[in-house]
């Protein structure tokens, strides 16, 4: 059934290139809720994550003739997205810092576990954010997560080895602070 299902999205990839808008569309149609929970979980609001899936399409449509594996067409437009989604990232950090509270103003508040779960994930490195928002918010292996970086898996593997030591450093200096520790 898989090899069925590989062979007709190689044959609308090959149609696609060949012009056809409908094959396009029905290729990034099947991507839609894939594309859009990937942008949310790196743009955090409907808006722009609504925004990043009209680019990248408008992206890919425009690139498609660069594409060098048919078979890898679902890969190569979430990476379009995922581009997107980290230049946006960079130009948002440059207008409007995220995150920026004030640690009394945190230690007042009375987070729960997943706005501060989401705020020290994004006060990691780049590439480890990454690792952590396709391995636990999207479900993906780490073979498909190195794929789709294309890093050795080795790498991703020490990638979020390293982004959990972060956590955990940043959740036991939490505790610290006085905030309330899970338990």
């Amino acid at each position: 059934m898989s090899i069925e299902l590989n062979e007709s999205v190689e044959a609308r990839v090959k149609a696609a290139l060949r012009g056809n808008a409908a094959a396009f569309h029905q290729l990034v149609a099947e991507q839609k809720m894939k594309m859009y929970s990937i942008a949310y979980s790196y743009l955090k609001n409907e808006a722009d994550a609504l925004e990043a899936i009209q680019e990248t399409v408008c992206r890919a449509f425009l690139k498609l003739g660069k594409l060098k594996e048919p078979r890898f067409f679902h890969t190569w437009l979430i990476r379009i997205l995922i581009h997107y989604c980290i230049d946006e990232q960079k130009r948002k950090r440059k207008t409007l810092p995220l995150y920026e509270m004030p640690e009394t103003l945190a230690a007042d508040l009375a987070l729960d576990e997943k706005v501060r779960l989401k705020m020290a994930v994004d006060r990691l490195a780049p590439h480890l954010r990454h690792i952590i928002i396709l391995k636990y918010y999207e479900d993906m292996t780490l073979a498909d997560i190195a794929e789709l970086l294309e890093k050795p898996e080795g790498t991703v593997k020490t990638w979020l080895n390293k982004a959990l030591t972060e956590l955990r450093k940043y959740f036991r200096k939490e505790g610290e602070q006085g905030y309330a520790q899970p338990g």
